[in-house]
Protein backbone atom coordinates (compact mmCIF):
# COMPACT_ATOMS: atom_id res chain seq x y z
CA UNK A 1 0.00 0.00 0.00
CA UNK A 2 1.15 3.17 -1.14
CA UNK A 3 1.51 6.50 1.11
CA UNK A 4 -1.15 8.28 -0.98
CA UNK A 5 -3.31 5.01 0.00
CA UNK A 6 -2.61 5.15 3.56
CA UNK A 7 -3.59 8.77 4.02
CA UNK A 8 -6.30 8.64 1.74
CA UNK A 9 -7.64 5.40 2.46
CA UNK A 10 -9.41 3.15 0.40
CA UNK A 11 -10.39 4.33 -2.91
CA UNK A 12 -13.86 2.56 -3.64
CA UNK A 13 -14.72 4.28 -0.51
CA UNK A 14 -15.34 7.54 -2.31
CA UNK A 15 -17.46 6.14 -4.17
CA UNK A 16 -20.98 7.25 -3.57
CA UNK A 17 -22.65 4.20 -5.09
CA UNK A 18 -21.18 1.81 -2.19
CA UNK A 19 -22.18 2.31 1.18
CA UNK A 20 -18.86 3.85 3.42
CA UNK A 21 -19.56 1.23 6.06
CA UNK A 22 -21.53 -1.12 7.60
CA UNK A 23 -23.24 -1.31 10.91
CA UNK A 24 -24.51 -3.83 13.14
CA UNK A 25 -26.51 -3.45 16.11
CA UNK A 26 -27.63 -6.09 18.70
CA UNK A 27 -29.83 -5.58 21.22
CA UNK A 28 -28.52 -5.39 24.90
CA UNK A 29 -31.98 -6.00 26.24
CA UNK A 30 -34.38 -8.12 25.26
CA UNK A 31 -37.50 -5.37 25.77
CA UNK A 32 -38.39 -4.08 23.10
CA UNK A 33 -39.05 -0.78 23.97
CA UNK A 34 -35.17 -0.52 24.87
CA UNK A 35 -33.40 1.33 22.58
CA UNK A 36 -29.96 0.14 23.90
CA UNK A 37 -27.28 -1.59 21.66
CA UNK A 38 -23.89 -2.76 20.88
CA UNK A 39 -22.58 -1.75 17.69
CA UNK A 40 -20.23 -3.30 15.67
CA UNK A 41 -18.76 -1.88 12.38
CA UNK A 42 -17.15 -2.98 9.63
CA UNK A 43 -15.89 -1.55 6.03
CA UNK A 44 -17.16 -4.65 4.53
CA UNK A 45 -20.38 -6.82 4.67
CA UNK A 46 -18.40 -10.22 4.70
CA UNK A 47 -16.51 -8.93 7.47
CA UNK A 48 -19.20 -7.74 9.96
CA UNK A 49 -20.82 -11.10 9.23
CA UNK A 50 -17.75 -12.89 9.80
CA UNK A 51 -16.95 -11.37 13.05
CA UNK A 52 -20.64 -11.54 14.11
CA UNK A 53 -20.69 -15.25 13.48
CA UNK A 54 -17.86 -16.25 15.08
CA UNK A 55 -19.00 -14.18 18.23
CA UNK A 56 -21.89 -16.69 18.65
CA UNK A 57 -24.34 -13.70 17.47
CA UNK A 58 -27.01 -15.09 14.97
CA UNK A 59 -29.03 -13.17 12.02
CA UNK A 60 -32.40 -12.73 14.35
CA UNK A 61 -30.08 -10.91 17.12
CA UNK A 62 -29.01 -8.34 14.75
CA UNK A 63 -30.16 -5.48 12.71
CA UNK A 64 -27.45 -4.79 9.95
CA UNK A 65 -27.29 -1.34 8.48
CA UNK A 66 -25.58 0.16 5.11
CA UNK A 67 -23.93 3.07 6.39
CA UNK A 68 -23.88 6.39 3.40
CA UNK A 69 -22.44 9.81 3.82
CA UNK A 70 -25.74 10.96 3.78
CA UNK A 71 -27.43 8.01 5.61
CA UNK A 72 -27.78 4.59 6.37
CA UNK A 73 -30.09 1.83 4.74
CA UNK A 74 -31.12 -1.05 6.37
CA UNK A 75 -30.56 -3.98 4.52
CA UNK A 76 -33.13 -7.09 3.87
CA UNK A 77 -32.41 -10.29 5.75
CA UNK A 78 -33.23 -11.92 2.59
CA UNK A 79 -29.62 -10.86 1.70
CA UNK A 80 -27.77 -12.21 4.95
CA UNK A 81 -29.23 -15.42 5.98
CA UNK A 82 -30.44 -18.44 4.42
CA UNK A 83 -33.60 -20.57 4.66
CA UNK A 84 -31.86 -22.61 7.80
CA UNK A 85 -32.10 -19.07 9.67
CA UNK A 86 -27.96 -19.30 9.54
CA UNK A 87 -25.79 -16.21 7.75
CA UNK A 88 -24.42 -17.07 4.34
CA UNK A 89 -21.14 -17.99 3.66
CA UNK A 90 -18.81 -15.30 2.11
CA UNK A 91 -19.06 -16.89 -1.33
CA UNK A 92 -23.15 -16.71 -0.64
CA UNK A 93 -22.89 -13.39 0.44
CA UNK A 94 -20.58 -12.28 -2.72
CA UNK A 95 -23.40 -14.04 -4.93
CA UNK A 96 -26.38 -12.11 -2.83
CA UNK A 97 -25.25 -8.80 -3.04
CA UNK A 98 -24.11 -8.79 -6.72
CA UNK A 99 -27.61 -7.42 -7.46
CA UNK A 100 -27.66 -5.31 -4.91
CA UNK A 101 -24.63 -3.82 -6.30
CA UNK A 102 -24.27 -3.53 -9.64
CA UNK A 103 -20.81 -3.87 -11.52
CA UNK A 104 -19.16 -3.75 -8.05
CA UNK A 105 -19.23 -7.74 -7.69
CA UNK A 106 -17.94 -10.01 -9.98
CA UNK A 107 -17.13 -13.84 -10.56
CA UNK A 108 -13.20 -13.24 -9.74
CA UNK A 109 -13.23 -9.75 -7.89
CA UNK A 110 -15.03 -6.92 -6.18
CA UNK A 111 -14.76 -2.91 -5.67
CA UNK A 112 -14.20 -4.33 -1.29
CA UNK A 113 -11.04 -5.16 -2.33
CA UNK A 114 -9.10 -2.85 -1.10
CA UNK A 115 -10.85 -2.53 2.17
CA UNK A 116 -9.93 -4.30 5.55
CA UNK A 117 -12.10 -6.51 6.59
CA UNK A 118 -12.16 -6.43 10.25
CA UNK A 119 -14.14 -5.32 12.61
CA UNK A 120 -14.88 -2.55 15.69
CA UNK A 121 -17.48 -3.54 18.59
CA UNK A 122 -17.69 -4.56 21.64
Amino acid sequence: MGLLSKILGPKSKYDKSLPYTYEARVRVFEEEDENEFKTYLSDTICGLVEHLQHHGIGPDEAELYEIYLEGETSIPASLLAGDDGRWLTKEELCRAFEQHYPGHIRADSCSFEDRGRGCLGP
